[in-house]
């Protein structure tokens, strides 16, 4: 599992693309963006290979209008264990999370916000907590972290 993050529009997509060989337009380029739905390896039958997962901040912010912190930091952890289950079941599978670095560690003023924010931060903690990589991609330039 491969995290990526960095500021909006800083070349994240782009990286990925160049760094896996894979299009921003395929069917396992699963993307907010696009209004894809937060997926679960056992409902759908992926090919091997990369499968993206774009704006995870988003399927975060959808979330928070029906459900509490920890349903959300719940459902998340959950959809790592089933994506590193799905990765390890063939050598040539490749999970890569993209999420955007969200306010630049300025705290919003109101609480939506403040949730919105600290609950995004939480499931990036958790999710750079169980990649075996990561990186930080600012002005399409890449740090590695992880």
């Amino acid at each position: 599992m491969h995290f990526i993050t960095g500021g909006s529009f800083n070349g994240k997509a782009k990286w990925v693309c160049e760094q896996y060989g894979v299009n921003k337009f395929s069917n396992l380029w699963i993307s907010t963006f696009k209004g894809s739905p937060m997926p679960n390896p056992s409902e759908h039958q992926f090919s091997d290979g990369v499968i993206v997962f774009e704006g995870i901040e988003y399927w975060v912010e959808d979330l928070l209008i029906y459900s509490e912190q920890e349903q959300i930091l719940t459902r998340w952890r959950e959809f790592l264990q089933g994506w590193q289950e799905w990765e390890k079941e063939h050598i040539e599978r490749k999970v890569v999370l993209i999420g955007t670095d969200i306010t630049k560690g300025i705290v919003p003023i109101g609480s939506d916000e403040r949730t919105r924010r600290d609950v995004t931060g939480r499931v990036f903690q958790m999710t750079a907590k169980a990649s075996s990589q990561m990186d930080l991609i600012w002005y399409g330039i890449s740090q590695k972290i992880k």
